[in-house]
């Protein structure tokens, strides 16, 4: 018996409502959405209804390798018949020999890695080790990013998710993000770490400029602070290397990583940092538990994700699908110039930046009328997110690229109504 579809659209939505969210029901509602994920399959995924979607926005680069990835879940069926979650208590055969391959993918001498679930816990984690090293309470963040809803990540970001929660956790400071000179104004004596998404996402894609992140590393290195970079969603190849920050030319301290690592099947999260980092967390092996951290079963589903990673032709597989985008925004550009103002891309992540708030709304309610599925960055809803499996072929990126332009022409079209 198939577990999906058991109940009708209406049930399932009066459940939801009632024992889940209401607050989600009421909004998808309004904007006149009605989608309840059902099928899903590579690069594809169907409502209740079977209508097909492209999956432009990966759950933020969760499904990198696509729905239901059949090596990966084949990977896990492994496991299954010996492993479970494993104890946090004891050494780890399964995340022994993950923390092996982490590092084998890490740039510089970054080689150590702290297990956990999700990507607020992992932030938690590192900004932990940050202060635990240094002995320092500072924490320097971006305006309007992004890095979770748990106790240390929350005064990071944006304060819409933190306003209702005061007080918080004390010692952060927020600069504009891409600006040196606020940076270097910042940073003191009683920062423990400088803490960034390589291009934040929920800000809208921001790109920094290109000599950015070497001015972090100088100011850190001089003030003896920790560059941590949260590549939740930037890292495992969405930039067309291992790690966004690689394609800037730096390595930091701590990488910060999450979704895309567990392949969409089974949740794991890490810290990965410096040896040089290690002597807190070596006097203090039982500081940080996490009981489902690093479970046994999602490091043989995370062994799978970077060997398929580390393939030949994997990296230059999604250049290559980076350039066919590139090319089709710029004859988006020529046929929206009204409407469509910057394309802001890193290899397969880019936002789409538009004349008002109203467009990144409205994208998204085009793209399910033309089956895309894509979403708005909440802290400028002006930018359209698009984040589309790496595995996606030519020939789907151009129909991507087909449907946008359909897309943006209904916005242009319902966004004339309103104004008329």
């Amino acid at each position: 018996m198939s577990v999906v579809g058991q109940e009708s659209i209406e049930k399932i939505t009066e459940l939801f409502s009632r024992h889940v969210s209401s607050g989600k029901v009421e909004f998808f509602t309004n904007a006149g959405v009605n989608f309840i994920l059902g099928r899903r399959e590579g690069i594809h995924m169907y409502d209740l209804e079977g209508n097909r979607y492209i999956n432009c926005n990966c759950n933020g680069g969760v499904f990198n390798l696509g729905h239901r990835n059949a090596e990966v879940i084949g990977a896990l069926e492994e496991g299954l018949a010996e492993l479970d979650i494993g104890t946090h208590h004891t050494v780890s055969e399964q995340r022994a020999l993950l923390g092996e391959e982490l590092a084998s993918v890490c740039p510089g001498d970054i080689n150590r890695v702290i297990y956990g679930v999700s990507g607020g816990e992992v932030i938690d984690a590192a900004i932990k080790l940050a202060r635990g090293h240094t002995g320092r309470p500072g924490v320097v963040s971006a305006v309007g990013g992004y890095h979770g809803h748990t106790g240390f990540a929350l005064p990071a970001g944006h304060e819409q998710y933190s306003e209702p929660f005061k007080p918080l956790v004390p010692g952060y400071t927020q600069v504009p993000f891409g600006d040196l000179a606020a940076l270097d104004a910042a940073v003191d004596e009683n920062t423990a770490c400088v803490l960034f998404e390589t291009i934040p996402a929920t800000l809208g894609i921001v790109l920094p400029p290109e000599d950015f992140y070497a001015g972090v590393r100088r100011i850190c290195d001089e003030r003896g602070a920790v560059m941590v970079m949260d590549e939740v969603q930037t890292g495992l190849g969405r930039c067309g290397a291992y790690w966004g920050i690689e394609t800037y030319g730096v390595v930091p301290d701590v990488l910060v990583s999450a979704k895309g690592l567990s392949g969409g099947i089974y949740p794991l999260s890490a810290v990965l940092f410096s040896d040089r980092m290690n002597q807190f967390w070596h006097d203090n092996p039982f500081i940080h538990i996490s009981t489902f951290g690093g479970p046994e079963l999602g490091c043989r589903v995370t062994l799978k994700v970077l060997e398929i990673l580390k393939r030949p032709g994997f990296l230059e597989h999604v250049r290559e699908m980076a350039s066919v985008f590139e090319k089709g925004y710029v004859e988006l550009k020529t046929s929206h110039s009204d409407l469509l103002l910057e394309t802001r891309q890193r290899g397969l992540f880019t936002g789409l930046k538009m004349k008002n708030e109203m467009c990144g709304p409205l994208m998204t309610v085009a793209g399910m009328r033309n089956g895309i599925f894509t979403v708005y960055a909440n802290n400028d809803n002006s930018v359209s997110q698009i984040i589309p499996p790496l595995i996606i072929q030519e020939k789907e990126a151009l129909e991507v690229l087909e449907r946008l332009d359909a897309m943006m022409s209904w916005v242009e079209k319902t966004m004339g109504e309103f104004e008329a």
